[in-house]
C-alpha cells in the first residue's frame, strides 16, 4: 500500500535529508490549504511547520507516494515515537499548477505548539523551506 506524504523541509529532492525518501515524486510542487508556522528552530536550524493551523502561511512542499517501509524510515528520522518528535498528521494539500490534481489528503510531520521555546525560533515565519535554508541546517549528532 502507498501512502502520501507531504515533505516541506530536509526530506525534500535534493534537500539534507533526502537519502531516507525512498519515495516516487508526485509532478508540481505543492501548497497546504491550511495556514501554518514554519520556523527553523534550535542550534541544528530544523524546519519545524507547527500545528497551529490557520496561523503562519501557506506551506509550499513536495508530494512523494511511499511504501511502508519508507514511512517507517520517515518516522524514524522524525523521531514520532519521542516525547520531542515530529507528529504524522493528516493535512490537506493542492498542487500549484491548475492542470494538476488538488485536495488532496497526505501526512506531514509536524511539531507541537507546545514544544516551540520562543527563544529557540531562529528563522520565519516563511511558505518555503529552501536551499539557503538547508545550508544551516546541522545534522543529529
Amino acid at each position: 500500500m502507498k501512502h502520501l506524504v507531504f515533505v516541506f523541509g530536509t526530506l525534500k529532492e535534493g534537500f539534507p535529508n533526502f537519502s531516507t525518501n525512498k519515495g516516487a515524486r508526485l509532478p508540481g510542487n505543492f501548497l497546504t490549504k491550511e495556514r501554518y508556522p514554519l520556523h527553523l528552530v534550535g542550534e541544528r536550524h530544523s524546519p519545524w511547520m507547527i500545528d497551529k493551523p490557520g496561523e503562519g502561511e501557506r506551506i509550499i512542499g513536495q508530494l512523494f507516494a511511499v511504501d511502508q517501509t519508507t514511512l517507517d524510515a520517515m518516522d524514524k528520522l522524525e523521531r514520532v515515537s519521542e516525547p520531542d518528535g515530529y507528529r504524522r498528521i493528516s493535512i490537506e494539500v493542492e498542487n500549484t499548477e491548475a492542470s494538476g490534481p488538488s485536495g488532496i489528503t497526505a501526512f506531514a510531520y509536524l511539531k507541537r505548539s507546545e514544544q516551540v521555546i520562543d527563544t529557540e525560533v531562529r528563522q520565519g515565519p516563511f511558505c518555503e523551506y529552501t536551499l539557503e535554508h538547508a545550508a544551516l541546517h546541522r545534522q543529529r549528532a
